[in-house]
């Protein structure tokens, strides 16, 4: 199920309040920045593990 379609307009404003009295606005930026080079690395990663299992059901079938 998609998180998005059970939050709402109304939480996403809130949530973004709650953001910016929590870390400042010159703050968010980097916060968004470190967020998405941290998904990079995490799907990297996920790739990565999933080329070597893979690899590894070819070596054990030979």
């Amino acid at each position: 199920m998609n998180v998005l379609a059970v939050i709402g307009t109304q939480e996403l404003l809130i949530v973004a309040i709650i953001g910016l009295v929590l870390f400042g606005g010159s703050q968010l930026p980097k916060l968004a920045r470190n967020l998405g080079r941290a998904q990079k690395e995490l799907q990297k990663g996920l790739a990565e593990g999933q080329a070597e299992a893979s690899s590894g059901d070819d070596d054990e079938t030979s």
